[in-house]
């Protein structure tokens, strides 16, 4: 049957002209948009591509592997009348693939269980279900205070040099659902360089999170054609493992600004009229039909949640890239270059940082009946801290009251041990128990944010792990070894030393609540 549509199929020797990563077919018929096309030079060289416009009687053709050697008048074209489709397979897992699904591991080709077509199946909103329970990924940062939620989409907005890669890699490597269901990563590096891509595969082999992992790689010398169609080819996958295999499925997408330039690259060849800073007008569109394949499915066990890593140019986040996906997506985790100067590991900024979907993945069933409230106060008390930092630069320290210095204080703690983790994998009770520890530096009437169920039932059990001083408090220390107690204005002990009229001042001092104190003659 496959012997008698080749037959059948009509081969085109009207190659008009060959624009960058385009060719243009004249008098072509009946073609439709986004169909596949065969491409064989005079060489006998076969190319594949695909028809990205049709208009009348010309098409326009994407080359996959290039157009160069393309000969106008002696190379043919094809028309398969079919879609972009990839084999699928739960065999997948722990295989390396090219952008387009082919192995490039050396394993041998995969035997499909299905063939699908990479644009997907369109979701029926109404049947969508709104997503719940957490991914955890190891980071305090992402997990205490960004709560990654299945079915979501998640950007991380980094800048040029700063460690995103080391970031990614962490997150595959650690990365797990509580509640024990089989969980996959669908992995989609685009326009990476040699080098990233053997750091991630060396990873990934070393700790073995390979097993788990469908690893597409599109290198940054591959066809710009080919990093149109990786992301989707990923989100295929990631739809058959989830909703035919019932698994909870991670995609990650790094780095999506390789893959808008590829659009805008692909858009000027076509003599485009260009939106903001040389873009497609139908970028926001584009990237909608990448993103919006995050969800779940009433009535399906399977997720797919999206984590997107994009780097800002210029460290602007109101760059194009980074709006439009914002735009688009629940939240953003951004990375600060100033925490990455000070050697703190992950750099994850968490005051521009939001999860809006965060509060549909944790509480008492998902995560611990604290984590809202915790959250809450954690961020308000290290941006008060932060805050007072820009202030000691105008001031000086020497200026802020005892508790101005302890939020000071709280700050620096709060980026050394939560924030820096390093390459640890912190389970999320271990994160709360942290956060903890943090906020029992604070007077007890600043946890304005959290009940007072909460602090009793959780700062008592931090307390006590401190040692001796859960046995001598912070007064009691300071009265043992000034001889002073601490509590308020009782000078008793002290009257014995003075003079009569130093006693009536003191007396009158303590009455007056300790207000306007004298200076003690000698």
């Amino acid at each position: 049957m496959d012997k008698m549509l080749s037959l059948m199929q009509k081969k085109y020797s009207t190659i008009s002209y060959v624009s960058g990563p385009l060719i243009f077919v004249e008098r072509a018929k009946h073609v439709a948009y986004g169909e596949m096309v065969d491409i064989e030079l005079p060489n006998g060289e076969r190319r594949a591509g695909q028809v990205l416009e049709s208009a009348g009687d010309m098409a326009v053709v994407q080359v996959f592997e290039g157009t160069q050697g393309i000969d106008v008048d002696k190379t043919t074209v094809s028309f398969r009348d079919e879609v972009a489709k990839i084999d699928v397979s739960v065999d997948l897992l722990g295989r390396i693939l090219n952008g387009r699904g082919e192995p490039i591991d050396g394993r041998g080709r995969i035997l499909p269980e299905d063939r699908l077509e990479i644009t997907g199946s369109p979701l029926n909103p109404v049947s969508r279900d709104e997503p719940a329970d957490f991914i955890q990924t190891g980071i305090s940062a992402i997990d205490g205070l960004n709560t990654l939620v299945r079915g979501q989409k998640l950007p991380i907005f980094s800048g040029s040099g700063l460690p995103a890669n080391q970031l990614i890699a962490q997150t595959i490597r650690q990365a797990q659902v509580k509640s024990g269901e089989e969980f996959a990563i669908v992995f989609a590096a685009l326009g990476i360089s040699h080098r990233e891509a053997s750091f991630f595969i060396n990873d990934f082999e070393k700790s073995g999170a390979l097993e788990r992992v469908v690893f597409f790689i599109n290198l940054a010398d591959d066809p710009t054609i080919e990093r149109i169609i990786t992301p989707r080819c990923a989100l295929t996958v990631a739809e058959y493992l989830a909703f035919k295999w019932d698994m909870q499925v991670l995609v990650i997408l790094s780095d999506m600004t390789n893959y808008c330039e590829a659009l805008r690259e692909i858009s000027t060849a076509r003599e485009e009229v260009p939106g903001r800073r040389g873009y497609p007008g139908y970028m926001y569109t584009d990237l909608a039909t990448i993103y919006e394949r995050a969800g779940r499915i009433k009535d399906r066990k399977g997720s797919i949640t999206q984590l997107i890593l994009l780097t800002m140019p210029d460290d602007d986040i109101t760059h194009p890239i980074p709006d439009l996906t914002g735009y688009i997506t629940e939240g953003q985790i951004v990375l600060g270059r100033h925490l990455n100067r000070r050697g703190i590991y992950p750099p994850i900024d968490v005051l521009p940082c939001l999860s809006r979907l965060m509060n549909l993945g944790i509480g008492a069933d998902k995560t611990r009946e604290d984590h809202r409230n915790v959250a809450d106060q954690l961020y308000a008390s290290y941006a008060q801290g932060r805050d007072l930092r820009r202030l000691v630069s105008i001031i000086g320290e020497e200026a802020l009251s005892e508790a101005d210095r302890k939020y000071l204080k709280f700050a620096d703690d709060f980026e050394s041990r939560f924030i820096s983790q390093g390459d640890s994998n912190r389970d999320i009770s271990e994160t709360m128990d942290i956060a903890w520890e943090l906020l029992a530096s604070l007077p007890r009437e600043e946890l304005k944010r959290i009940k007072d169920v909460f602090i009793d039932k959780y700062m008592p059990r931090i307390e006590e792990s401190d040692g001796e001083e859960g046995e001598m408090g912070e007064a009691e220390k300071s009265e043992a070894e000034s001889g002073m107690p601490q509590g308020g204005n009782d000078f008793t002990p002290m009257m014995k030393d003075l003079e009569p009229n130093d006693v009536e001042t003191l007396e009158s001092v303590q009455a007056n609540g300790g207000t306007n104190e004298p200076a003690i003659r000698e």
